[in-house]
């Protein structure tokens, strides 16, 4: 059986489903390049992990940029709005822990997209992970630090 959590609407038509896969994107406010401080992307990391360990989602893939991030998900046990609201509220705290500061670190909103089932979520996971490559940040996936990835 399939449970909606009908009072997380997303977008009007849509739900988050339990057990639906989600490519989820979040950006940094003014897209700050934050994340370029390794250890400031392993306090996103530690955020993602935390969702997994609570679980709140399963995750498949992902890679944290300088200034955004993209999170291949198993939705477990909540929504998509309380899963994303938690994960960087949690990196929120830490970062402005890290750097004595107060405030915002990301834009509001975030990107959805549901993934079916049929799709090769290992080719969607290589998408992801080759996001730094596309970018220019290295020229090969295994020289960036900031992603993983349950096939690879």
């Amino acid at each position: 059986m399939t449970t909606r959590f009908n009072s997380c609407q997303l977008r009007k038509g849509r739900y988050s489903e339990f057990g639906g896969i989600y490519l989820l994107t979040a950006v940094v406010r003014e897209r700050e390049p934050i994340f370029r401080d390794f250890n400031l992307g392993r306090l996103l990391v530690h955020s993602f992990r935390s969702a997994e360990e609570e679980q709140l989602a399963r995750s498949l893939a992902w890679v944290v940029m300088p200034d955004h991030f993209h999170w291949l998900i198993e939705l477990q046990g909540t929504c998509l709005g309380d899963l994303v609201r938690r994960t960087k509220s949690r990196a929120t705290c830490a970062v402005n822990r890290r750097l004595q500061r107060t405030g915002a670190l990301w834009q509001s909103s975030f990107h959805d997209r549901a993934i079916r089932r049929e799709e090769d979520l290992q080719s969607v996971a290589r998408y992801i992970v080759a996001n730094p490559l596309r970018a220019g940040l290295v020229t090969r996936v295994g020289d960036y630090p900031l992603w993983d990835a349950i096939w690879l």
